[in-house]
């Protein structure tokens, strides 16, 4: 998700660009000869390959580009754990422990040895949060700092969370409040006024992300998920990317809000449900859950100290819906996908 722009839902049918990320991907993607019998099909948050004895071994790869992915405030340190952070909430969402990493590194001119210093330190730390270690990588000379990680798992059969399970009944559920991170890029961005205290949450949910891999480590060995996705490009957008692999619709009941992001919202007359729907970068999880195996489920993330909160039910018009005492709201499909920045 790119953060260097306004995330506010008044801008985001403001843009058009002939050719988005999704519609890019399609295209390269029709030039490609389909590995026989892939044990994930293209379009969900990781790639896969059977590496036999009940066994899959889990890819996935993602990059941090300074001039869209660092917003004003950010280290090179955070920056670099972020990088890493950010690639390990999407095996966080399939149930998947992450074990090793491969960096590469694109690198202006003028770093000095403490810069790259913070940038080895950052990546290192967001390594070693979840357990995993960096095993090698590559640099090369670039117009601006760019961080690509490669991140590789292992996971047993049918024990992948997928986007493609969600079923008509279902209980959608998050792993946290929504906002957040919406509400602190205003800040750094637009130089939006908050109080001190409420500043720095709001701030540091930006600069410092955490992916619910425990929670998502914990929920899959439950067997009670039935389709999941990390909400780095926004809740509406996951909520949207869940109804198109899995053809169901969704009714949300709940608006999971951050506390502080109300009362930002309030100060700064902003609509609270746009930074909670249409902000992005929070890291969470969005999840289907089989009603029977509910508090299964919510106990199991309980247990590692993390939280799992009901917000609304799966439904078959593959609507997706806000429901409040003041009646239905159209959730719409907006978030940030590159190459169109909003839409």
């Amino acid at each position: 998700m790119n953060v260097n722009r306004d995330s506010s839902h008044g801008d985001l049918m403001g843009r058009h660009v002939r050719l988005g990320e999704r519609e890019i991907i399609e295209i390269i993607q029709g030039k490609l000869d389909l590995m026989p019998k892939m044990p994930i099909p293209f379009g969900d948050d990781v790639s896969a390959v059977d590496i036999g004895h009940d066994e899959l071994g889990i890819l996935k790869t993602d990059m941090l580009v300074a001039k869209t992915d660092m917003p004003p405030g950010m280290s090179l340190w955070q920056a670099a754990r972020k990088a890493v952070v950010m690639n390990i909430s999407d095996l966080a969402a399939k149930g998947v422990k992450p074990i090793a990493l491969l960096v590469s590194l694109g690198l202006p001119d003028g770093l000095s040895r403490k810069d790259i210093e913070s940038v080895g330190g950052g990546l290192n730390v967001g390594a070693r949060e979840y357990g995993a270690y960096i095993i090698g990588g590559d640099t090369g000379e670039a117009t601006d700092l760019t961080i690509s990680v490669s991140l590789f798992g292992v996971a047993r059969k049918g024990k992948v969370m997928l986007r493609s399970g969600a079923k008509l009944g279902d209980i959608v559920a998050v792993t946290g409040v929504f906002g957040k991170t919406s509400a602190g890029l205003k800040i750094l961005l637009q130089n939006l006024k908050a109080p001190a205290t409420m500043r720095k949450a709001l701030v540091s949910s930006v600069l410092m992300p955490e992916a619910r891999l425990k929670e998502g480590l914990a929920l899959v060995e439950t067997g009670a998920v039935t389709a999941s996705i990390d909400s780095s490009d926004g809740l509406a957008w996951c909520l949207y990317e869940i109804r198109r692999a899995s053809s169901v619709g969704f009714v949300i009941d709940k608006v999971p809000m951050a506390a502080e992001a109300e009362r930002f919202a309030e100060s700064n007359a902003l609509d609270p449900f746009e930074l909670a729907f249409y902000g992005g970068e929070e890291y969470e999880l969005v999840l289907t859950v089989k009603p029977d195996l509910w508090g299964k489920a919510r106990d199991a993330v309980g247990r590692v100290d993390g939280r799992l909160m009901a917000v609304g039910k799966v439904t078959a018009d593959r609507k997706v819906l806000l429901k409040t005492d003041h009646g239905e709201r159209m959730i719409e499909q907006c978030g940030y996908e590159h190459f169109v920045h909003n839409i």
